[in-house]
Order: structure tokens, then sequence, then C-alpha cells
């Protein structure tokens, strides 16, 4: 029997887990060698010796054969389907979701390059990457790839665009992080959003493309603190705290420039950067407008409240060890998404289980839309119609 039963259910968060030489088919040839000796690269690069392990194990008969049973507990590369792009299906249908949306673990951040200064590198990263998703997507129609978009230059930005919709993307991502050169809300990148907006799919934030913590932060005399991956350079409680903070300010900016209301049937997303901010940053931002609404025109020309169009047109997904009933009670029942972050750690073995604890009590209503109705909502064409409520 599949994790979920007896409910529709569309995951808004799950990775492709790469091998380390996985964008080497879907790169330029010209930028290829560039790429491979590029200093940025190294810091990503998995520990082989591990990947090959699982590798391995994903060829062993008896291993495989267990997969249904452990489809939450086994985690990263020993992760049915995490790899292998013909084994997704199969773990899609373990899970029991209608649908996945399927991010990068290898390429988040787009390994630096949109700060780098080096276009070629920037964009020809991000292409490659967008080849790579969509080919890996398209063994299943319920598998949903995500095309990342750097903002650094608007013609690039908008060629980026257009080629990842025509690949069959069906979902654009971008940095929450503010471009070196201009802001996310500059009139130069208005035909990303235009072209996101006719083709009727959402613009998604996720982890990784965030303001990362000041480093000075680590250096307290005090030996480093190990993550969830043993290292120090994911998840800790201190790391951890400043995620949304980017994201935060540039929804915001979005808003209060206009963009929201001049793309008004354009969707956002924030990806695997937690929930708990969202009632203080929906009061904090009508605050802000409410305080300063006498002096700045852009403000006097909203269609509504700032917190009312976040309520329109933005989906937000909480961590499972975040309180999402109080989440939802004190924001809106139309801005949450469930998700496992299938199948990296951080998303748990029994997410179905933390997430329900606190959402007892609420209305019929509010669960289907945190389980599939906002998705639904927030993918449109990105989601085909017959998964949208299938049998």
């Amino acid at each position: 029997m599949p994790y979920v039963e007896d409910r529709l259910v569309h995951d808004a968060d799950s990775h492709l887990m790469e091998m380390s030489d996985c964008l080497n088919p879907y790169f330029e040839k010209n930028l290829l060698r560039r790429f491979l000796a590029h200093p940025n690269l190294g810091v990503r690069v998995g520990n082989r010796l591990a990947i090959e392990d699982a590798q391995k194990r994903q060829q062993d008969r008896e291993f495989r054969a267990n997969a249904a049973e452990n489809i939450m507990l086994r985690k990263n590369y020993d992760a049915h389907g995490a790899f292998l792009r013909e084994d997704r299906p199969a773990a899609v249908d373990h899970i029991g979701v209608a649908s996945q949306l399927v991010f990068t673990t290898f390429c988040l951040g787009n390994f630096g390059f949109d700060q780098s200064g080096d276009q070629d590198l920037c964009y020809g990263a991000a292409t490659a990457h967008n080849r790579m998703m969509t080919d890996f997507c398209s063994v299943d129609k319920r598998l949903l790839a995500t095309a990342y978009i750097p903002l650094e230059d608007f013609d690039l930005a908008t060629e980026t665009a257009k080629q990842a919709i025509a690949m069959g993307a069906k979902a654009l991502m971008v940095p929450s992080w503010c471009p070196q050169n201009h802001s996310p809300s500059h009139t130069g990148l208005f035909p990303v959003w235009a072209m996101a907006e006719e083709a009727g799919l959402p613009i998604l934030f996720h982890v990784g493309g965030e303001e990362k913590l000041n480093p000075t932060y680590k250096i307290n005399g005090l030996p480093a603190v190990p993550d969830f991956h043993g290292g120090d350079a994911n998840f800790t409680s201190v790391t951890y705290l400043p995620i949304s903070t980017s994201v935060q300010q540039t929804i915001a900016t979005l808003i209060i420039d206009g963009i929201f209301d001049k793309f008004p049937k354009l969707k956002w997303g924030v990806i695997e950067l937690g929930a708990s901010w969202l009632p203080g940053w929906l009061r904090n931002l009508d605050s802000a407008a409410h305080a300063f609404r006498k002096n700045e025109e852009r403000l006097q020309n909203l269609s509504a409240k700032p917190s009312e169009i976040a309520q329109r047109q933005l989906r937000v997904t909480p961590y499972p060890h975040e309180d999402t009933g109080w989440i939802i009670s004190n924001s809106h029942e139309d801005m949450c998404l469930f998700s496992t972050d299938f199948p990296h750690v951080e998303g748990g073995r029994n997410p179905l289980k933390r997430f329900g604890e606190t959402l007892n009590g609420l209305p019929q209503a509010t669960l289907d839309g945190f389980y599939a109705e906002n998705f639904i909502d927030m993918m449109g064409n990105g989601l085909a119609p017959e998964l949208r409520r299938p049998g």
C-alpha cells in the first residue's frame, strides 16, 4: 500500500539526487571544460565513494525488492527513484501523491555563478540544469520539472525562460537574493514574468538561492556544529534562522513595486524556506504600506492591501517541524502547501503525521487546501487537468 492513502495529495517539494557529472551531457561543449575546471564546482561535488556505494545498492535485487515498504525511510541516494529516472514513477506510486514538483540537489544556487560576473557560465549552467531536469521528468507526467532562471541579465533571463518553457518545464525557479545590479522588480524583467503568466506557470523560490548567513557567526571559539549531513555547510539551528530573510524582502519588493498587480494571474511559490515567518510578515507588510502610503504613489496604486495581494498570488511550504495549524490560522487557508522534500533527510520519515498533528480541528476545506487545492491553484497550466483531482 502507498504511504499516502484515502486523501488527494500533491507534493510541492521533491528532489533529484544527481551524480557529480550529471550536467556533462547537457552542457554546451564550448563551456563544459570551463565549467569542470571552475573552483566553484569543487564545493558541490559529493562524496564519490558514498555515491558509488549507493549505485551498487540500487542494482542489488534484494535491496530493490524492499523499495515500497522503505519509500519514506531510505533517504538521499538510497531512496528509490532518487537518481535513476526509470525508478521515479514507481517511487511516486509508493508515496501515493498525485504529482511531484521536482527540484535539483546538486545545482541549487547555480554554483555561485550568478554572483561571479561570468554570464556565460551563469546562463550556461542554468540551461544545462534545465535540460537535465526536463529530461529526468519526461518519463512521467506526474513529475513536474523546475527550471532555473538567473535574473542577472535581462535579455539572457528572457531567453532562458523562453527555452525552459519550450523544453517542457512546469515552473520557473528564480533566486531570492537580489541580483547584483538591479532590483528583482526591475522593468527589464517584465518579459520573464509575462511569459510565465501567459504560459500559466508559477515562479518559485527555493532554499539554496537565498542570501546565506554571514560565516563570521560560526567563528565562536567552539567546535563546528554538524548538520543533518554531517558537515556544517547546510542546516544548523543558527544557519536555519535567516534562510527566509531574502525571500521576505524580495516578495515584499515585488508586491510594493506593483509586479504582482501588473501580472495578476501569475502565481509565486516559496518552497523549503519555512513558513513560521508568514503571519508576522503579512502584518509587517501592511504596516509598512500604512506608514508610507501618503508619501509613496506606488503604495497608493496597489489594487488592495499588500497582505491581500500576497494571499491572492503567493503560496508557501511549511517545514514538518513547524506548527502548520498555527501558521494557517494566523495567515490564510489559501497560502500553505504540503511537501515531502523526498528523498532529503530534512523532510523526515513521516511528514503526514507531523503535519497532521498540528492541523487537528481545522475545517475540511482548509485541509483539502493544504494537501491539494492550493497546489493546484499555484501550478495552473503546469499541472495537467487530468492530474489535478484524479479518482
